[in-house]
C-alpha cells in the first residue's frame, strides 16, 4: 500500500529547485480526492457538494475509480510529491498515521473541538482519526464486518430454526442445509473474503480481548495459543461447507447465491445488505442478518474517512474546516449511510429512516463502544500496517486453499507474517 518515507525529501528537493510547495486552490475552493464512484456513493458525494456550495465554497471533484482505493492512493502520492495536494483525500486506518508522520496533514483540532467530536465518537474510533493526539482526519461512516447473512426460505426448507448464535449451532445448521442439497456457506474465493471470514471466526472463538491481542497487537503468545489453534480448526471446517465453484468469485455474486435461494449463509460485512436492498429485498422477510456466531457482544469496524492536507490559503483552510464539519453533520451522516448501507459514526444518531439490520448495528455499535468490544477490522485495513496485513492475509488464504498446510504450520506462518509489524 502506501510507503511515504521519501516524500518529505522529494518535496524539499523540488522546493530548492524553485518549485513552490503550495496548493493551487482558489479562495474557498475545496478539492476532494475520493473513490466514491458507485451509484449510492456518487449520490452522497453530490450531497456533500451541495452542502459546501451552500456555504459559498467551490467544490472541485476529483474522483478516481478502480482498485478499491489503490488507484486513488497512487494518484494522491503523486500529487503530494509534486507539492500540490488536494484539500481532502479518502484515506483509512493506519495509512492516516503514515501520511501524518510525513508532516503533510493539517490539524483539525479547532473544528473538532467546536463540533465536539470527542463526545460524538467512541475513543477507539477517534484515535484512528488522530496523530499524536491531534485530529487530522474525519470519519464518514461505520461498516460492521462481523455479520452473517441468510436466506430464510433455505433455512426453513432445511429445518433450521433461526440464526445460529454459536459455532456448534452453525455447523448443525450447515449440515442440514447441505443435506437438503443446497450450498451451506456462500463464499467467494478471494484473499480478502477469506480474511473477512477468518477475523469473524477469531472474534467468535476467542472473544474481543483475544482478537485484540492476536490480530491488532499481533502478540506472538496469542497467535501461538490454543485459542488460535481452535480458531483455525473452526475456519477450516467452514471451508467444507462451501461449493467447488467459489474460487475467484466476487463477493456480490456470492451474495446473489444467498439471495436466489441457492445458499444458506454468507459471512460478509454490511455492504452485502446493499445488494439485498438494491434487489428490493426486505430485512427479516427476504433475508436475515445477525452477528457472526459468538460475536453478538462484539463489533469489528471498517470506517471510511477523509484526511485533510496542509494548504496555504486562509480561504482554502476555511473551506476545509467547513468540509470536515459537514462530513460529521447529522444530515450528511444520515444521507450517506442510507445510500451506502453502513451506519452513522456519531454515537447519538437518529436511526428512524434506517432498516432493522442497521438499527441492530447502531445499537451494538453504541453498546460495544462502552466496553473493549469495539475493535478494528484487520481484513479491511483498520488494525495494522499494510505490510503486516498483507502478509497475514496471504498466510490465511494459503491455509484456506491448501489442505496440506497443517494448523501448526498455519500458526507459524501467521506468526512470521505478524513479525512484519
Amino acid at each position: 500500500m502506501l510507503k511515504l518515507s521519501k516524500i518529505a525529501t522529494v518535496v524539499a528537493v523540488a522546493m530548492s529547485a524553485g518549485a513552490a510547495f503550495t496548493s493551487t486552490a482558489f479562495a474557498g475552493e475545496v478539492e476532494v480526492l475520493h473513490y466514491w464512484t458507485s451509484g449510492g456513493e456518487a449520490k452522497s458525494a453530490a450531497e456533500l457538494k451541495k452542502m459546501m456550495q451552500a456555504k459559498g465554497h467551490v467544490w472541485k471533484d476529483f474522483a478516481v475509480a478502480g482498485g478499491g482505493g489503490d488507484a486513488a492512493a497512487t494518484v494522491l502520492k503523486s500529487r503530494v510529491v509534486s507539492g500540490n495536494p488536494p484539500a481532502a483525500a479518502q484515506i483509512k486506518g493506519p495509512a492516516i498515521q503514515e501520511w501524518a508522520s510525513e508532516g503533510v496533514l493539517t490539524n483539525l483540532d479547532t473544528v473538532a473541538a467546536a463540533e465536539k467530536w470527542d463526545t460524538l465518537l467512541p475513543p477507539v474510533v477517534a484515535n484512528v482519526m488522530k496523530y499524536k493526539g491531534h485530529y487530522v482526519a474525519v470519519p464518514v461512516n461505520v461498516h460492521r464486518v462481523n455479520w452473517i447473512w441468510a436466506n430464510p426460505e433455505v433455512l426453513k426448507k432445511a429445518g433450521v430454526a433461526g440464526m445460529p448464535k454459536t459455532y456448534d449451532e452453525f455447523f448443525a445448521a450447515a449440515d442440514k442445509i447441505k443435506a437438503a442439497g443446497l450450498i451451506a456457506v456462500a463464499h467467494g474465493g478471494q484473499n480478502w473474503q477469506d480474511f473477512t471470514t477468518f477475523e469473524s471466526v477469531v472474534l467468535g472463538v476467542g472473544g474481543a480481548k483475544f482478537y485484540q491481542d492476536a490480530l491488532v497487537k499481533l502478540d506472538a503468545k496469542a497467535i501461538n495459543s490454543d485459542t488460535m489453534k481452535k480458531s483455525l480448526e473452526t475456519f477450516r471446517k467452514i471451508k467444507g461447507y462451501t461449493d467447488s465453484a467459489s474460487s475467484g468469485r466476487d463477493w456480490n455474486l456470492t451474495t446473489a447465491l444467498v439471495m436466489q435461494g441457492k445458499a444458506g449463509f454468507q459471512f460478509m460485512g454490511d455492504w452485502a445488505k446493499g445488494e439485498f436492498l438494491a434487489a428490493g429485498k426486505v430485512p427479516g422477510k427476504d433475508f436475515l442478518c445477525a452477528a457472526a456466531p459468538g460475536t453478538s457482544s462484539s463489533f469489528t469496524f471498517n470506517i471510511d474517512s477523509f484526511a485533510m492536507f496542509k494548504l496555504k490559503s486562509a480561504d482554502a483552510q476555511k473551506a476545509q474546516n467547513d468540509l470536515a464539519a459537514a462530513i460529521m453533520s447529522p444530515e450528511f451522516q444520515e444521507t450517506f449511510n442510507l445510500n451506502k448501507g453502513s451506519i452513522p459514526v456519531r454515537l447519538n444518531s437518529k436511526m428512524d429512516k434506517f432498516d432493522d439490520c442497521a438499527k441492530l448495528s447502531a445499537k451494538d455499535f453504541v453498546e460495544t463502544s462502552k466496553t473493549s468490544s469495539l475493535v478494528p477490522s484487520i481484513a479491511h485495513s483498520m488494525a495494522v500496517s499494510p505490510a503486516a496485513e498483507g502478509a497475514i492475509k496471504d498466510a490465511v488464504s494459503q491455509f484456506w486453499n491448501d489442505d496440506k498446510i497443517t494448523v501448526a504450520a498455519a500458526m507459524k506462518n501467521i506468526a512470521n507474517a505478524a513479525a512484519m509489524k
